[in-house]
């Protein structure tokens, strides 16, 4: 019995073998972590588990039972001659990984061939190692989690080997022969099983752990690599961008050297042959512009690289495009010394760092074309302001032309500088000053004082502090010219307008309050919210203002209303005192 149990433990030797190479097998990882096979993979698991038991049965020890003598290796058995083998721990792992079909299929085919191969305990052994599939399998359906836990493989292995000394006792004939062969191998195989599915299972999750944690290094360095290129490649793919980002991944990666093109010329080069490989150079390698027709992936070596310098030390390379929605918009190379060096991990790797560098780069394109919306979105806005305030002043010009011809001359001449700033401020994305904003104020202030003279009382209470702040073009005017033409239409005296300018904290206020016949609650509630279908006013200026407030400065530079009913109104709103941005976007 110790020298059987010794024996199989040195058999144990091949278990070890086995486990590893089922590991580095794709289809059993993606079976072991799958939570349901595809009819493929059971097919495959079948095969393969079946094989493993057939293996188990060859790398068995002969027991003969007359003679009780041990033979070292499997060749023929007689009619006395059994054997203490491993079968079972291909079979309970089938049944366990696979579930009934598996388990039941690899040990039917390993059963059958355990009958074929003779023996007086052929038949109890065949049926013995169809019964160890399906009892793996209905462990396996109750215990989920048994096949992560070794004392559930142990006690598996255990009880199937248990179950065909069981059936050795029942079956095999003659008696006596059966029960000196059990009370020989049975608790040596019995033991020696349950250690070696056991083993099994240690393999597979040593191996898978150091996968897993290579694998997190991996994903811990692209997403350093990925934080630290964000800011370069936002600004999108050009010369100086690329060369940064090319400078990080070789201080981050094991690579002789980096490059970026884009679809015509190089960008940067890093490291091996930067001497010939240089920024601002066309693409120099045949394998570069395969890539970038093909939009696919390649691993070239240094018969394929095609390099233009015949002595080019470039060995090997991972050459990979940049898509922005589909459309390669450069290429990103990864260089070796050999081709030897490109591991299967290292492909992942890089191939999924490309993809990641890939998409900062469209959204990137993304954040320019919602930049270039939102620029246009402000020049149509300010587009809707001029108009309204150029009818108004060209009917007050129309109006004085035959009663006072000096002053209509004058309001010409007021007009013509206010429509100046106004066609300028409606065709630029440039913030301009506080004091040009009040420039153009006055001039369409002397317009209407002019027309209705002696009807408006205009104050200023101005910070000359605040007169260099940045503002958009177009903000305050609207909101006066509200005022005189929506707050004292029934008013013809006593109109008292107050524009004030001032400095709170890290803002500027600037309010426009007038003492007309404000605004009641309800339409206060939508007042610079939306757009009114009124007839009377649509609050449209006051819309656009307040929408461009925000898209420029956020939500707290909205304009704050407050109206009372034959009191007036004031109309304030707030920016930033120091604003270093020179556009609008």
């Amino acid at each position: 019995m110790v020298e059987l149990f010794i024996l199989m433990i040195e058999r144990l030797g091949l278990i070890v073998m086995l486990a590893f190479i089922a590991t580095r097998l794709r289809f059993f990882r993606n079976m072991v972590s799958s939570y349901q096979l595809t009819t493929k993979q059971k097919y495959i698991a079948i095969l393969f588990f079946s094989i493993f038991g057939i293996i188990g049965t060859y790398s068995g020890v002969t027991f003969h039972s007359e003679a009780l003598e041990l033979n070292r290796f499997v060749t023929s058995l007689s009619e006395e001659e059994a054997i203490a083998n491993f079968r079972v721990i291909g079979i309970v792992l089938a049944g366990l990984f696979g579930g009934y079909k598996v388990g039941i299929g690899a040990g039917v085919i390993a059963g059958v061939h355990r009958m074929l191969l003779g023996g007086f305990t052929g038949i109890a052994c065949g049926v013995a190692t169809i019964v160890a599939g399906i009892l793996a399998a209905a462990y396996a359906k109750r215990n989920p989690s048994a096949s992560t836990q070794p004392k559930h493989i142990f006690f598996l292995g255990a009880i199937a080997e248990t179950v065909q000394m069981g059936l050795i006792l029942l079956v095999a004939r003659p008696t006596d022969q059966a029960i000196a062969l059990v009370q020989t191998i049975g608790v040596p195989m019995i033991l020696a099983n349950g250690f070696g599915c056991v083993l099994f299972l240690l393999i597979i999750k040593t191996v898978e752990k150091g996968e897993q944690h290579i694998r997190a290094v991996q994903t811990q360095k692209s997403l350093r690599i990925a934080q630290k290129t964000l800011t370069f490649l936002k600004e999108g793919l050009h010369s100086r961008s690329a060369q940064e980002v090319c400078s990080i991944l070789f201080k981050e990666l094991n690579v002789a050297g980096v490059a970026m093109t884009d679809q015509r010329r190089i960008l940067a080069h890093i490291g091996l042959a930067s001497d010939h490989h240089k920024a601002d150079l066309p693409i120099q390698t045949q394998i570069t512009w395969e890539v970038i027709k093909r939009k696919e992936m390649v691993i070239a070596n240094d018969k394929s690289i095609h390099c233009n310098k015949q002595d080019c030390p470039l060995g090997a390379a991972v050459i990979a495009p940049l898509l922005i929605r589909n459309e390669v918009m450069g290429t990103l190379k990864f260089y070796f010394h050999s081709e030897k060096e490109i591991t299967e991990l290292e492909k992942e790797m890089l191939a999924g760092l490309t993809s990641l560098l890939s998409s900062q780069l469209e959204l990137a394109a993304a954040e320019k074309s919602y930049q270039l919306a939102k620029e246009a979105e402000i020049n149509a806005l300010q587009a809707q302001i001029s108009p309204h305030f150029l009818f108004n002043t060209l009917n007050t010009v129309i109006s004085l032309i035959r009663m006072d011809p000096n002053k209509a001359r004058k309001l010409l001449h007021a007009l013509s500088q206010f429509l100046r700033q106004n066609v300028s401020a409606t065709t630029t994305t440039v913030l301009h000053s506080v004091e040009d904003e009040l420039k153009h104020i006055q001039s369409y202030l002397s317009i209407e004082e002019t027309r209705f003279e002696g009807r408006f009382h205009i104050s200023y209470q101005i910070d000359s502090k605040c007169l260099e702040t940045s503002i958009p073009p177009l903000t305050l005017q609207p909101i006066v010219e509200n005022a005189i033409k929506h707050a004292f239409k029934n008013q013809d005296m006593h109109c008292q307008l107050e524009i004030s300018i001032k400095e709170k904290e890290q803002d500027v206020v600037l309010s426009v309050t007038d003492n007309g016949i404000g605004f009641d609650s309800e339409e206060m509630n939508w007042l610079g919210q939306k757009v009114s279908p009124s007839k009377t006013g649509t609050g449209i200026g006051l819309y656009n203002i307040n929408k461009r407030l925000q898209m420029k400065f956020g939500d707290d530079s909205g304009l704050q209303i407050h109206s009372k009913v034959g009191k007036g109104t004031s109309i304030s709103f707030k920016i930033p005192k120091n604003i270093q941005e020179e556009s609008l976007t």
